[in-house]
């Protein structure tokens, strides 16, 4: 039996991902808070794990204030460099270490590939830059994984979870004019992403985890709401978000689109090509 050890297992990705890989038959180990502040107990840990998957980060959806993205960097950043000491001191060393970083590392210029693409500036692009670092100093003692997440749609938690009930209520709509990309990946893909570059073992480095057909905040929009049946005519003003969530907002307002090249490219099949097709299937009526 294989071991998997997990970080952020208790999150919305962590928690699908821990029920998948147990029906796998894999042994799934959860690496708390507390064990990544204690370098001998997390040791102990990586030691008897084949494969590490490293989900932790505070919620990017949030009010940036300054002691706030002290927390958004603290809990991507120190938590990474944890696991990759321990990766480096232990003997017995995992086979593939995966850690995560975020479409918001891109320019929102252009439908960027891994091999075609222009970084964005900002914080949140310089987060994830020192993120994907930071995970790759581990190569020389493991073969290392990144995936940048697109947004995760699930019904059962997630982004979409917070999007439904002003649509439900026939009040949903795009972001200002709509026209900001939006990148997303059904969970199951999603799922189906991390069985397979772990069977892969010749991957190794950054893919693009978003279905392969991007679209915008408004053809999510008009997708909620052919699915649900309801209105989707009254957009919320980009200054509305911005005086939530401050800068955060920029999650919201700038998206920014990728394609999955290299998934694709290795022999990886989306079973969810597009926002249609998704949005369908985790919400219309046969669901």
């Amino acid at each position: 039996m294989k071991t998997i050890a997990i970080t952020g297992a208790s999150g919305f990705v962590g928690t699908h991902l821990t029920h998948f890989f147990k029906e796998l038959g894999y042994e799934v180990l959860k690496i708390s808070r507390a064990e990544l502040l204690q370098p001998n107990v997390l040791e102990v840990t990586l030691s008897k794990t084949d494969i590490v998957i490293n989900l932790a980060g505070a919620n990017i959806i949030h009010r940036w204030t300054e002691s706030y993205k002290k927390e958004l960097y603290s809990s991507r950043i120190d938590t990474t460099k944890a696991l990759v000491t321990a990766i480096k001191t232990i003997s017995n060393k995992p086979k593939v270490f995966i850690s995560t970083s975020a479409v918001g590392i891109y320019s929102n210029k252009q439908i960027n590939s891994e091999d075609d693409f222009e970084y964005a500036e900002g914080f949140l692009a310089t987060l994830c830059q020192t993120w994907e670092e930071e995970a790759l100093k581990a190569k020389e003692n493991t073969r290392v994984c990144i995936f940048r997440f697109g947004i995760v749609l699930g019904k059962d938690g997630g982004a979409l979870q917070s999007m439904l009930p002003p649509f439900k209520l026939g009040l949903g709509g795009t972001i200002g004019n709509g026209n900001q990309y939006f990148s997303f990946i059904h969970i199951d893909d999603l799922m189906q992403a991390f069985k397979f570059v772990i069977e892969k073992e010749t991957l190794e480095g950054a893919f693009n985890l978003a279905a392969p057909t991007p679209t915008t905040n408004k053809g999510l929009t008009l997708a909620l709401g052919k699915t649900l049946k309801k209105p989707t005519f009254l957009p919320v003003p980009p200054f509305v978000l911005r005086l939530i969530f401050s800068e955060g907002a920029t999650v919201l307002t700038d998206g920014q689109s990728m394609i999955p090249k290299r998934l694709e490219e290795s022999g990886f099949k989306f079973t969810y090509q597009n926002i249609e097709e998704t949005i369908e299937n985790l919400l219309g009526e046969k669901q």
